[in-house]
């Protein structure tokens, strides 16, 4: 068992998640803490999953961000037919991963099945998957295929990492260990049954009703905690004098607010109530304020710090690195609207 210190000097400089780290996290089926206990995952309620998610971004944030990303993209399993779920996930090794966003295409063939096309963009973990997930729009014929509202239809699909080219062409100063690259599906034939649509469940869970935009910046947020705990850690090494007291005491308070949130989200659900519009935009302008306030600190600090902060090799100069990467991810990313 890999204590946090080895697992920070593994990840220090590195490009990617070890085999040995790798081996730990199967172990742990820590990729697997949202897929159904039925299907042989953890199945984790949504506060015992997002302490996890948080104790290992304080670890490592290129670690903890692939964690996140990857046991996300694992819930679908939740959207796939029992059948199919419970064969993939019979593997502890099973790990999905892919791109949110909508970059080929899916012929539909006589036979009932579909032929995918595409380049996608931005797969966190792409070394370490064995499946990848994508959004494609459906064509027959070459022509997209369209809903009752005229709008065209986009399936999500599961493919294999061996029909998968993947192109590693990160190039960001930070989470340089995440895997997150680009990867292309060129012609390749996949069956109905390894499509889904992702607010359509076959499990009865309550996890399956929470708002994705929910989960998503309740998981990411955690992120963000844990890789500025780690911040503050390191650079009390470096500067013994600095206060950070009240820096300190802010993430464990705002850790148990988002516990808060998971509880309340979990009970309303629990009571077969829905969790409204109101609802999911004060969470999410309460982590968007959060992650910018933690920013605007942890700048604060390394202003501090003086020139051993900025040595490429130290620690605190990997986590700002990595903090100030994932800042950028569109999810809290505060848009410039020009005039």
């Amino acid at each position: 068992m890999l204590t946090p210190e080895k697992i920070r000097k593994e990840m220090l400089g590195a490009s990617e998640v070890s085999a040995l780290i790798m081996n730990q996290i199967h172990h742990e089926r820590l990729l697997q803490i949202w897929v159904p206990k039925i299907y042989g995952g953890l199945g984790f309620r949504l506060r015992e999953g997002l302490s996890v998610l948080h104790d290992w971004s304080k670890i490592d944030g290129s670690l903890g961000w692939m964690l996140t990303l990857c046991s996300g993209a694992n819930f679908f399993s939740r959207n796939l037919k029992p059948n199919i779920a419970k064969e993939l996930f019979s593997n502890q090794k099973t790990c999905f991963g892919g791109s949110g966003m909508i970059g080929g295409t899916a012929e539909k063939q006589a036979d009932g099945t579909f032929m995918i096309d595409g380049l996608w963009h931005f797969a966190t973990g792409a070394p370490h998957l064995s499946h990848f997930t994508l959004n494609a729009k459906l064509t027959e014929n070459g022509i997209p295929l369209i809903d009752e509202s005229g709008s065209e239809i986009i399936r999500s699909f599961v493919i294999s990492k061996d029909h998968v080219e993947v192109i590693p062409n990160w190039k960001s100063m930070g989470m340089k260990a995440t895997g997150t690259y680009s990867f292309k599906v060129d012609h390749v034939k996949v069956s109905e049954d390894y499509s889904f649509i992702y607010d359509e469940f076959f499990t009865e869970d309550v996890l399956d009703k929470i708002p994705f935009r929910i989960f998503a910046d309740l998981t990411l947020l955690v992120n963000y905690l844990g890789m500025a705990s780690h911040f503050s850690e390191e650079a009390i090494k470096i500067r013994p004098q600095l206060d950070l007291n009240s820096f300190n005491e802010n993430i464990e308070q705002q850790m148990e607010k988002v516990f808060q949130y998971a509880d309340e989200i979990e009970d309303l659900l629990n009571d077969f109530e829905l969790v409204n519009s109101e609802k999911q935009s004060v969470i999410h302008s309460f982590a968007t304020s959060l992650v910018e306030k933690l920013s605007h600190e942890i700048l604060e600090i390394y202003f501090q710090l003086g020139l051993r902060a900025t040595h490429t090799d130290s620690e605190v100069y990997h986590i700002f690195c990595d903090y100030f990467t994932a800042t950028q991810h569109s999810n809290f990313r505060r848009e410039f609207v020009g005039t």
